[in-house]
């Protein structure tokens, strides 16, 4: 939707003039000479921010911001005077204004303010919608989020989660990958059958080996008794292998084997048994790349990978970003029972410009720390810890002593090719020359980083 701009000043010229800049910059935009008539219109139709000279001659301008601001504080009011001491500048904002812009105008300087302005009014208008509590999740009660790519994994979910096939959930560590599934368990027709998890990464080969097929008594030293194994625990319902990828080599064929025959071997038994079980993996590797290393076998990839599922990351859902804030700051105040009630836009416009490399845990622990150290009804940026406070987009490479600042080969480089794209318009063929990548090798990693 087209932002709407009112502009209020005795001088029609400056009015034309201001008119004709910010419609070429693509704005609604309206003008009138007089405070009283522009006052009328104010209250009568919808306005997205007000540009005010300060001399008028049939109402003072710092008069007429107050009256502005007193009547929907949600519009911010920018003052323009060529009279530029810091002392009117003071008054204009103890009046309610803003920002204040001096005489000679300049228009991209202004055009500036008037941006800051209206982002600032738009985290306004989502920090009250927040408050309100007024978040939709669909038919994915497990998931907070409305942005397109979020939309588009809920697609994928409800297309896949009656199939019985296996599938591969990929993403970056910390974006919710069990979430996703659980959601395919419970929509599936396996809901009413166990949901077994296993961290593929926590256990060693012969304990991990044990853990999936079970063993029988004697079968190595601390097997005391018999234990059935996740396999046969799983029977009914699904297996989710969380961080498949860090199975050993040589336990994979014996994988391979229970997924191919629907039959397990215990350790030390000497007969198979029947397991019915539907296999959900996730990782957040590249198993294509661990296949050519020789770290993951071909033919397990092939079998498990007949649909795969990519969560994205928590930078490419900007408009999820604040819903998530208020989910887990609702819960983190009702576990502590401070009473705070939500994010100031300053924090908002924090939690916006911020990457997100540890994705949701990141943001849930931000938010969670926040609740715990604020004295103040409403979250504040000082609340925040320091490498989200003091974060400065486009810098790459922390100049700190401290070792939480520093950033992940992975995270350097997404950076610098998203600071190439955007030297570059937004042409990824220009991108790719600059940073001496092939086209096609530049939207591989746009793809993996949900860009």
């Amino acid at each position: 939707m087209t932002e709407r701009i009112l502009i209020v000043d005795d001088d029609r010229a400056m009015c034309e003039m201001l008119h004709d800049d910010l419609v070429s910059r693509g704005y609604s935009v309206q003008w009138r000479t007089k405070a009283e008539e522009a006052f009328e219109q104010f209250m009568a139709e919808p306005v997205d921010t007000v540009i005010t000279d300060l001399k008028m001659p049939d109402l003072n301008g710092i008069e007429f911001c107050h009256r502005l601001v007193e009547n929907r504080p949600d519009v911010p009011v920018i003052v323009i005077t060529a009279f530029g001491s810091l002392d009117t500048a003071v008054k204009a904002i103890r009046a309610g204004a803003y920002d204040f812009v001096t005489k000679p105008i300049e228009r991209d300087m202004l055009a500036l303010v008037i941006e800051r302005a209206l982002k600032h009014r738009s985290l306004q208008e989502q920090v009250r919608f927040l408050k309100e509590g007024r978040e939709h999740h669909g038919d994915f009660d497990e998931f907070i989020g409305r942005s397109r790519s979020m939309e588009k994994l809920y697609e994928q979910i409800s297309r896949i989660a009656e199939q019985p096939v296996p599938v591969v959930i990929t993403g970056e560590s910390g974006t919710g990958k069990e979430l996703v599934a659980r959601a395919l368990h419970r929509h599936s027709a396996r809901r009413g059958g166990p949901l077994v998890p296993v961290n593929c990464a926590a256990l060693p080969g012969p304990l991990l080996e044990s853990e999936l097929f079970g063993h029988v008594r004697g079968a190595f030293t601390d097997a005391r008794s018999d234990r059935k194994g996740l396999f046969l625990e799983a029977t009914g319902g699904t297996l989710f292998l969380d961080e498949i990828a860090e199975i050993p080599l040589e336990l994979q064929p014996k994988l391979l084997r229970a997924l191919e025959t629907g039959s397990i071997r215990p350790v030390g038994e000497n007969s198979e048994v029947a397991c019915d079980v539907r296999i959900i993996a996730s990782t957040n590797r590249d198993l294509d790349a661990a296949v050519k290393d020789g770290e993951f076998r071909e033919d397990l990839f092939f079998r498990i990978n007949v649909v795969r599922i990519e969560v994205p990351p928590v930078r490419s859902r900007d408009t999820d970003i604040l819903l998530l804030a208020q989910h887990f700051l609702r819960h983190a105040v009702k576990r502590s029972g401070k009473p705070v009630e939500g994010i100031s836009p300053a924090v908002a416009e924090k939690l916006l410009a911020y990457s997100w490399p540890g994705n949701v845990r990141e943001l849930r622990n931000a938010i969670e720390r926040a609740v715990a150290l604020t004295r103040l009804e409403e979250l504040a940026v000082d609340d925040l810890p320091r490498k989200i406070r003091d974060h400065k987009p486009g810098v790459v490479i922390s100049k700190g002593n401290d070792m939480d600042e520093l950033l992940t080969l992975e995270e350097v480089e997404r950076r610098h090719v998203q600071n190439a794209l955007d030297k570059a318009g937004g042409n990824k063929s220009t991108a790719a020359r600059v940073l001496g990548l092939g086209r096609r090798t530049l939207y591989r990693k746009l793809k993996r980083w949900g860009m």
